[in-house]
C-alpha cells in the first residue's frame, strides 16, 4: 500500500471515532428532555450569608413561580478558584429542574440566576444543562 492510501485509511479510521449517533433511545415511558442544574454558593464575604430560611424564601419567590411543575434541591459543597489563585470552598445548593419547554424555560433559568446574584451579592450562579431521558 502506498503512503497516500495508507494515510487516507488511517485518517478515515480516526475520524470514524468522532461520529456520534445522537442521544440514546429512551426506555419505554421515557422522553428526552433538557435537564438543568443551578449551582448556588451560600457564602457572602467569606462567611455563610445565605441561611436555610433565606434560601427557602428565594426559592418560593423566584424559582417556584417560574418552574411550578417541580424541582429538586440538593445540599452540596462547592469550590472555585478566584482570579488571585486562592481556592474558595463554600456550602452550596443545587436545584435540578427538568425543562418542559426549552424556548420558554432557558430564559427563566437566567432570570433566576440574575435574581440570586442581585439578592445575595454573588459573583455568579452556575447553570449546567444536559440532555437526559426522563420518566415520572
Amino acid at each position: 500500500m502506498s503512503r497516500a492510501p495508507a494515510v487516507l485509511l488511517l485518517a478515515s479510521l480516526v475520524l470514524a471515532g468522532c461520529v456520534t449517533t445522537g442521544a440514546p433511545a429512551c426506555p419505554p415511558g421515557g422522553r428526552e428532555r433538557l435537564v438543568a442544574d443551578l449551582l448556588f454558593g451560600r457564602n457572602i464575604g467569606g462567611r455563610l450569608g445565605v441561611s436555610e430560611a433565606a434560601f427557602a424564601g428565594f426559592v418560593d419567590r423566584e424559582v417556584t413561580p417560574r418552574f411550578p411543575d417541580g424541582l429538586t434541591i440538593t445540599d452540596a459543597r462547592g469550590q472555585y478558584r478566584e482570579a488571585s489563585g486562592r481556592l474558595i470552598r463554600e456550602p452550596s445548593k443545587v436545584i435540578t429542574i427538568v425543562l418542559a419547554d426549552e424556548a420558554r424555560d432557558l430564559p427563566r433559568l437566567a432570570e433566576v440566576a440574575a435574581a440570586y446574584r442581585r439578592r445575595f451579592a454573588q459573583d455568579s450562579v452556575g447553570i449546567v444543562t444536559k440532555r437526559a431521558c426522563v420518566a415520572f
